[in-house]
């Protein structure tokens, strides 16, 4: 085999190690806040979020991959293409153990800071600073800021609406029959819109802006409305107590850990299958194309990478995010998974890298801030932190000496 062939096949590979540690650890906390708030157990968590983490990559990855493949680094400054290609072959390796390493730890890391780390760190040793795509670099930095507090941010709204207009409210088995069909009916109108204006099968259609609005309306107020029957008949089998309104809300829970995982997969795929796509780019065309598609096999590998990794290792990240920085309780995990989701759903439609660490720790944060400070372990919460501020500058580093090694033994 050839070089570039040769790299193709460990890129392959690297990008299965790193899709693996995607589901370990990122794919974990889409689940955390449900195992967290006993909606679901573990292993009902690890068959959704493979499931579902493995569709939403498939269908919905396309846009950050390209991202990662191709925005980072400006490929026209390296002319010697084989070393582009084990450059992005030395990011994968880097990223996908230091995401392993702390999984095992038990600590949620970015997988996004990981492989954007890599890659820089790589770019700046082949091609000097004026390699790096400073713009671009300043919109995802700020993409990772923005990401937790809007996390928040939507998580402590949906929480508190909750809380008022049905927890507290008088007369709150009227009031869930009228705002849980609501809260469902806004998920399944974020993930079509998603899917009509953004992926490539819903722009087929041809509906543009307004046709996808109008669909989306008709079919939102038609979840409503079986929404209100089925709540109806639920709560009629219910206690008529508060306590009533979390066995409900586990119910919900379900549905809204299912549109955690398709978020997750549609975002963090890229993160595993971006470096190989710019391998295989360059393995077939001979250099890294500005508009070249992202091949759907290689989605499928990173679906089929973050699946295993759920199922093999999700248990300790699930642990820490959903157990150890705040009490979780049905209603507070549904807008943990609410608010998380719609975060790394819209920003995966921007095509920006957003991690979904950020926004799951920034939601949790966010539901335990609604009930005061004291209900938020910020000594976790500390920890967690410093995981995410080293996670640059070490994948930086390894992936700066992966790459020297691979140069040495390969070229």
């Amino acid at each position: 085999m050839d070089i570039a062939t040769t790299v193709l096949v460990l890129a392959v590979l690297g990008g299965l190690l790193m899709a693996f540690s995607i589901g370990a650890n990122d794919a974990a906390n889409a689940m955390a806040s449900s195992v967290g708030s006993r909606a679901i157990t573990v292993r009902q968590a690890v068959t959704i979020a493979g499931i579902l983490a493995f569709l939403g990559a498939v269908f919905l990855g396309a846009n950050v991959a390209a991202t990662i493949s191709r925005g980072i680094i400006n490929p026209e400054r390296i002319v010697d293409q084989e070393l582009l290609m084990l450059g992005m072959l030395a990011s994968l390796l880097s990223a996908g153990v230091w995401v392993l390493v702390a999984t095992i730890s038990g600590f949620p890391v970015s997988t996004t800071h990981s492989i954007v780390g890599s890659i820089l760190g790589f770019g700046l040793v082949v091609g000097g600073p004026d390699v790096v795509r400073w713009g671009t670099m300043v919109g995802i930095v700020l993409s990772w800021l923005i990401s937790p507090f809007f996390g928040a941010v939507i998580a402590f709204f949906v929480f508190t609406h909750i809380r008022r207009h049905i927890l507290t409210a008088r007369h709150f088995f009227e009031k869930a029959r009228y705002w849980a069909p609501f809260w469902v009916a806004m998920t399944v109108t974020l993930v079509l819109l998603s899917f009509l204006l953004k992926m490539p099968y819903g722009r087929s259609l041809g509906l543009g802006v307004f046709g996808a609005l109008g669909v989306t309306a008709c079919l939102a107020l038609l979840v409503w409305i079986v929404g209100y029957r089925i709540v109806g008949r639920l709560l009629k089998g219910l206690k008529h107590g508060p306590e009533s309104m979390e066995d409900l809300f586990r119910r919900m829970q379900v549905g809204t850990a299912c549109y955690m995982a398709l978020s997750l997969g549609a975002n963090d795929v890229a993160n595993a299958v971006g470096p190989v796509a710019a391998i295989w780019m360059i393995a077939h065309t001979g250099g890294l194309s500005a508009s070249a598609e992202v091949p759907i096999a290689l989605l499928v590998v990173g679906g089929f990478g973050i699946a295993v990794g759920i199922a093999v290792l999700g248990r300790r990240v699930m642990s820490t995010v959903g157990e150890r920085i705040t009490l979780l309780t049905n209603t507070r995990g549904f807008s943990v998974e609410f608010g998380a989701a719609t975060t790394v759903l819209v920003a995966s439609n921007l095509g920006m890298p957003v991690s979904t660490t950020h926004a799951t720790v920034g939601s949790v944060v966010g539901v335990g801030l609604a009930r005061g400070f004291a209900a938020v372990d910020f000594r976790v919460l500390g920890k967690i932190v410093m995981y995410w501020l080293l996670t640059v500058p070490i994948a930086a580093f390894t992936s700066i000496i992966i790459f020297q090694l691979l140069r040495w033994f390969v070229l």
